[in-house]
Parts: C-alpha cells; sequence; structure tokens
C-alpha cells in the first residue's frame, strides 16, 4: 500500500494527507485503528447472539463482508503488526476480542471453560488465528475464494462446538 494509495482512497491529495500525518506509519496506523474498532463493531452481535449454530454462520458471514471490505487495510496490518507495535497491538487487541467472542460461543455449544488445550479459550484462540491466516490468503484471490474459507472455516468451527450432525 502507498502514500499515493491511501490519499486517493481517501478521496484527497498526498500533500493534503502530509498535512495531518507525518509519516506513511502514521496514516496505515490510523487506518488500521480506525478499521478494528468497525469490524468489532460490526462483529459484537456474533458474541451475543443465543444459538451457537446461527452464532458461527452469522460470525463467518460478517467475516466474509469485512475482508471484502477492508482486506487491504487488513492484510497490512497482519503484515505490519510485527514491524510496527502500534499496528501489532491494535490487531492483537483485536484478535483478543474476537477469541471472546469465539469462546462465549463454544461455552453456549457445551464446551467446557478453562486453560486446557480442549476447552473453549484455547480452542477460540486457536480458531480466530486460523480463521485470521485462511481468510488472510483467500483474500488475495477471490470473493469466490473468501465464500470457499468461510465455508471450510464454519465446518471446522461447527465440528470443533460439536455441532455437526
Amino acid at each position: 500500500m502507498t502514500v499515493g494509495d491511501i490519499a486517493q482512497g481517501a478521496g484527497i491529495t498526498r500533500g493534503a494527507l502530509y498535512f495531518y500525518y507525518g509519516s506513511k506509519q502514521e496514516v496505515v496506523t490510523a487506518l488500521v485503528a480506525r478499521t478494528v474498532e468497525h469490524l468489532w463493531e460490526r462483529s459484537r452481535a456474533t458474541a451475543e447472539a443465543d444459538e451457537p449454530r446461527r452464532a458461527i454462520a452469522a460470525a463467518m458471514q460478517r467475516t466474509v463482508e469485512l475482508w471484502n471490505e477492508h482486506g487491504l487495510v487488513m492484510r497490512t496490518a497482519i503484515d505490519l503488526s510485527l514491524p510496527v507495535p502500534e499496528i501489532g497491538e491494535l490487531w492483537n487487541h483485536t484478535a483478543d476480542l474476537f477469541i471472546a467472542a469465539i469462546t462465549a460461543v463454544l461455552e453456549r455449544a457445551g464446551i467446557q471453560a478453562g486453560a486446557a488445550p480442549d476447552q473453549a479459550p484455547a480452542m477460540a484462540r486457536a480458531l480466530c488465528w486460523m480463521i485470521e491466516r485462511t481468510f488472510y490468503h483467500a483474500s488475495q484471490e477471490s470473493r469466490e475464494k473468501l465464500q470457499d474459507a468461510s465455508a471450510t472455516c464454519e465446518h471446522i468451527w461447527l465440528t470443533s462446538a460439536g455441532l455437526t450432525t
């Protein structure tokens, strides 16, 4: 992502962009901050949905929508999460929020709370990072690949929760 890409996406000139931000890193950090806030706002309902199957289906559909809308920024956040500590903190905080939501869904499905590898929090952490990486790669290919990734991740999540028929 270049400064020109960012300025064009914002509908302003490069000069105007540098009027508000001192560096490309500041711009990207602000963009990631805004995007992760949007991600959580749009996904909050998943943690609160009552029936686990519906919650999982809704979460995966929202994930597809979010990657379709914000894939470039999300891939950039992932790529910069190690070399840019501010972006890493934002991305990891967002992952923690999603892990909490996934944990809640798993617990409603009957998976025990606790610290063991087969209990909800550990399973949620693994599911979150698996979903992130799967969507990262699929989003580079096509919207169809995102749908396929969603179906696969949904199946794995349902299976992990013991909800397959």
